[in-house]
């Protein structure tokens, strides 16, 4: 890489690395952004992650969840290794669903000051039940706190059709 495109990367140093280190604790350092070049209008940008895994606080049993993250992404976005390797630090990390979400969403809205963001864990069942907390947020004064505020009052309208668990 040479020139302008070492500039919009600058920030991201895990990409193309070999035998990057994989952390076992939550470890939001590990996040890291690049710039959006199409911050001229609004696009989302959808994560599937089907192998997440925490802790529960109490029991120290694993609990295993499909993480959906959306955004609308202002200036930067999150660079997806990063991200892998950020939600794999979640491992031995012990926090009920709901908090789980919440931290990453917290995490990524401190990371890129996206215009609009939304975490969604489906997490498998364990004693019965499966819990799917859902959390999102859009930038304060803007349209996209009030379709943050529609979103959540509308996401789970239409139930789904659950066979992936």
């Amino acid at each position: 890489m040479s020139g302008r495109h070492d500039d919009e990367l600058q920030g991201v140093t895990m990409l193309g690395k070999e035998n990057v280190p994989y952390t076992y604790e939550y470890n939001p350092s590990i996040l890291e952004a690049f710039e959006n070049k199409h911050s001229n209008r609004d696009y989302f940008v959808k994560f599937n992650c089907p192998e997440f895994t925490s802790l529960c606080p109490k029991t120290g049993q694993p609990d295993f969840a499909t993480i959906y993250i959306s955004y609308i992404p202002d200036i930067l976005m999150v660079e997806s290794k990063s991200l892998k390797l950020y939600l794999f630090s979640f491992r031995n990390h012990g926090d009920f669903h709901e908090d789980c979400m919440n931290i990453i969403m917290n995490d990524l809205i401190k990371l890129m000051d996206p215009r609009y963001i939304e975490v969604w864990g489906k997490f498998t069942p364990r004693g019965g039940i499966s819990i799917d907390p859902y959390t999102n947020y859009g930038k304060p004064g803007t349209k996209y706190e009030q379709m943050a505020e529609y979103r959540l009052m509308n996401h789970d309208l239409n139930p789904e059709t659950i066979d992936n668990r």
